[in-house]
């Protein structure tokens, strides 16, 4: 059948699977969208307010179905204001394929209009990607980039499409079904061995879980495996919503900001068996102490990450849901008596230091018109629906939601965590919903939101779904809080001194809002937000020298850790 390439392109989506497609149209890609137009009963296009959003659209459309987004945008600006979102997606292993137009064959190299080498830009941070010259490579270009995006370890992969290559005409052949992953690579039966002997001998076993675990499905065979071994569980930010929070042996996420009683727990372990994790900065702290006192078990997918950042007594490569459902057959049921009697003790500590730090901020700002980060979560906790999806920008407020908000199911919790990117959240957020139909709870900052919060115009043109919780301080709260404990208070741009009423913005866009700097107000803004369809702003008054803790310094260790601030 004699097809164009820019049918070819939509065609071909439409056998991977695509059904929902985020983007932004331009001059170079005309013709992909004009067969868009066309094809609009197989394939739902979202029209963002800035490419950005599309990529974090289609970022947060991967995260929570675990199938690969796909975003679209036109050559030169458009294709360079796609890097962040196919950043974020990278650094955090999110399958994604991103396809851009270019202009003809002819002109490429000669600064022609909206001429970006995008592929060139986008090496560093792609899994993979591709400038399509030849319309006879067409197809099988967009299905590989499926297939690579979704193989392995995920991530993004670049397709770039020259002008002239959407309006040639050649043959095209349907597949017929979507593009296969590579077969996985599973872990040697010998490592899997020496695995189970050490933990046999361990008597302080401690596991530290990763986004691995969700990208690989295994959130049942860890739950099994740990109860089978008797050990406590704590994770790094990737990998929330693997375990339900309120499970007997999960300790919640460890590292910088994570539970005192998870980062203890490992320092005091004797072997650590680390799943799908990278050994970030910000989960070991000082690395030439991290290992010093426990053997190290690395299971992990991609080769690269083991012995990258931390050097392991044992590694494994491997697909992680297979190799910890053969683990499980291996090791034998087991009670930790002593050991846990040593974890009930930091839960104890724990319990009683966040008790004095919270009652410390009553006694500050009880009755000053502002809200603690632990009333606004319990309150949206109690409100929200069950099913929630809940997403963050990045700076505090990402923090305080990673340590307190309970979680129930993988494919729950959304952000950013490798490259850290402001904005993220609401594309995001808009993506999740209408992937799921399931209500996205978006956690912010009033930095990070005023970053991208045009994207309330596609939630409004979209009526997505989604309620918007500004935690408001004035200020660029991480930032802040790094000058105020390392830098002698020297707030250098970091009081934002804005005068936005974030309310009114939403309406301005066609959403509805609310402002809370009480606990009545914000449980009425919430019945109201949570009773209604469409997107919902709540901007709740916070002080701006509330901070984040516990907080292990940059390099420091677990007995560096500051847990309270009087």
């Amino acid at each position: 059948m004699q097809m164009t390439g820019a049918k070819i392109v939509i065609e071909t989506l439409i056998e991977q699977g695509c059904d929902l497609l985020f983007g932004y149209p331009g001059g170079q890609v005309i013709d992909l969208f004009d067969e868009l137009y066309r094809s609009r009963d197989c394939i739902r296009h979202i029209l963002t307010a800035h490419e950005q959003g599309a990529a974090h659209a289609a970022d947060g459309y991967a995260r929570a179905t675990g199938k690969v987004g796909v975003v679209m945008a036109t050559s030169g600006p458009g294709a360079t204001n796609l890097v962040t979102g196919i950043a974020a997606a990278y650094l955090d292993s999110v399958p994604m394929v991103a396809i851009t137009g270019n202009v003809p064959c002819s002109q490429i190299g000669r600064d022609s209009f909206q001429e970006v080498d995008i592929v060139g830009v986008s090496m560093p941070v792609t899994k993979h990607n591709f400038i399509v010259k030849h319309i006879e490579e067409l197809a099988e270009t967009i299905r590989t980039a499926f297939q690579i995006a979704k193989s392995g370890r995920p991530g993004p992969v670049l397709v770039d499409i020259p002008k002239d290559v959407q309006e040639a005409v050649c043959e095209f052949t349907p597949l017929g079904h979507p593009a296969e992953p590579e077969p996985k690579r599973l872990a040697a039966e010998d490592r899997l061995r020496q695995a189970a002997m050490m933990l046999a001998k361990a008597k302080r076993p401690y596991i530290y879980f990763g986004g691995g675990v969700i990208a690989g499905n295994a959130s049942a065979e860890l739950i099994a495996l740990a109860e089978k071994l008797d050990a406590p569980m704590g994770c790094s930010l990737m990998g929330l919503s693997a375990v339900p929070s309120e499970h007997p042996l999960f300790l919640g996420m460890q590292g910088m900001h994570g539970h005192y009683a998870s980062s203890a727990a490992e320092d005091a372990a004797d072997l650590v068996l680390a799943l799908g994790v990278r050994f970030s900065d910000r989960a070991t702290g000082e690395q030439d102490r991290f290992s010093k006192h426990f053997n190290i078990i690395h299971i992990d997918i991609d080769g690269a990450e083991l012995n990258k950042n931390i050097a392991a007594t044992l590694t494994i490569r491997g697909d992680i849901k297979d190799a910890l459902g053969r683990l499980l057959e291996l090791v034998k049921k087991r009670t930790n008596r002593e050991w846990f009697g040593k974890i009930q003790a930091l839960r104890q500590e724990e319990a009683a230091r966040t008790a004095r730090s919270h009652a410390l901020l009553e006694k500050q700002h009880g009755g000053t018109g502002y809200l603690t980060h632990y009333q606004i979560l319990d309150a949206v906790s109690a409100a929200a629906p069950a099913d929630a999806i809940v997403v963050t920008d990045v700076g505090q407020h990402q923090m305080w939601t990673a340590q307190r908000y309970p979680l129930r199911e993988p494919r729950t919790f959304l952000t950013s965590g490798g490259l850290g990117a402001m904005g993220y959240g609401l594309g995001a957020a808009i993506g999740a919903n209408l992937a799921t139909g399931k209500r996205a709870v978006l956690f912010t900052g009033d930095g990070s939101f005023g970053m991208n919060l045009n994207e309330l115009a596609t939630a409004v043109s979209e009526q997505a779904d989604v309620t918007v919780i500004i935690m408001n301080n004035g200020v660029l709260g991480m930032v802040r809080q790094w000058q105020t404990l390392f830098f002698d208070r020297r707030y250098s741009a970091t009081t934002l001194s804005r005068k936005t009423d974030f309310v009114k913005v939403a309406e301005g866009f066609g959403a509805k809002g609310a402002k809370a700097q009480t606990p009545e107000q914000l449980a009425d803004a919430l019945r109201t937000a949570f009773s209604q369809s469409g997107p919902f702003v709540i901007d709740a008054q916070m002080c701006s020298d509330e901070l984040v803790l516990p907080m292990l310094p940059p390099g420091g260790s677990i007995d560096d850790i500051i847990t309270e601030i009087g």
